[in-house]
């Protein structure tokens, strides 16, 4: 079931999503040559705390997942697509580095991801982050009143298609609120004027993802929770919260 939110509650949900923003910045800024991604969870804990808002992502276990995720902070590097577990490699030079996040407060609940290149970047890695942030802008720019999830979906996988890039099957954007995950599901990939129509109130959590080898497949690497591409082909993710209004989308996760 959706839940339409009110513009109040749309309001307190910018709240939750300005805290993500402030720990998305303030990890890409820690994040350097040599730094782990252990330390970039703390960094991303700490404006937790700061902020007094808690972590949808510690703790959490979907069906598909072996245990619970044990940061608040995810953390994708080179081959891995999404769902990174924080661990103690060191990043060095030219890693392509996907960071995911999010932040509940006051009840409710904000979603945004980000790539970026640590150290000396490759064109080719540059090209795969610029393609995935094209595609939010996209789909952002189809999620307007009237439009169906289709429109977003085609949106995104034109945008990623066209780039010659693959798209990880069975995983995408998804409506947010009370909870991380809610009604409805948004696809990176499908045909325009289907799916269930944007109303205003409705809240979704946008997120393509690219993978640059062009193939879609992917496995779980031995810890449950990170995805890697099959061809060890790098990908990049981007992701915002973003609220369906009369007057047009508003980014509720902007940076």
């Amino acid at each position: 079931m959706v839940e339409l939110k009110t513009d109040p509650s749309i309001d307190a949900m910018y709240e939750a999503g300005q805290v993500v923003a402030r720990a998305l910045t303030a990890v890409r800024k820690a994040a350097g040559v040599g730094v782990s991604p252990l330390e970039l969870d703390e960094v991303a804990h700490d404006v937790l705390r700061a902020a007094g808002a808690t972590s949808p992502f510690l703790g959490y276990r979907p069906p598909f997942a072996p245990t619970p995720f044990p940061a608040v902070l995810c953390v994708s590097v080179n081959d891995a697509i999404v769902h990174g577990v924080p661990g103690r490699y060191r990043l060095r030079d030219g890693d392509l580095v996907s960071i995911d996040f999010g932040a509940e407060l006051g009840g409710w609940v904000g979603d945004s991801a980000l790539s970026f290149v640590v150290g000396t970047p490759r064109a080719a890695d540059l090209r795969l982050i610029e393609t995935a942030e094209r595609a939010l802008a996209a789909g952002i720019e189809a999620a307007v009143v009237g439009n169906r999830i289709g429109d977003i979906a085609h949106a995104i996988g034109t945008v990623c298609r066209s780039a010659g890039y693959g798209i990880p099957d069975g995983f995408g954007g998804h409506g947010i609120g009370r909870r991380m995950h809610e009604d409805p599901g948004v696809p990176n990939e499908g045909r325009p004027g289907r799916g269930m129509r944007l109303r205003h109130g409705m809240v979704l959590a946008i997120e393509p993802m690219v993978i640059a080898g062009g193939t879609d497949a992917f496995h779980a690497a031995p810890d449950g929770w990170t995805l890697r591409t099959n061809d060890g082909s790098r990908a990049a993710h981007a992701e915002h919260t973003v609220a369906i209004r009369e007057s047009g989308p508003r980014i509720l996760t902007a940076r």
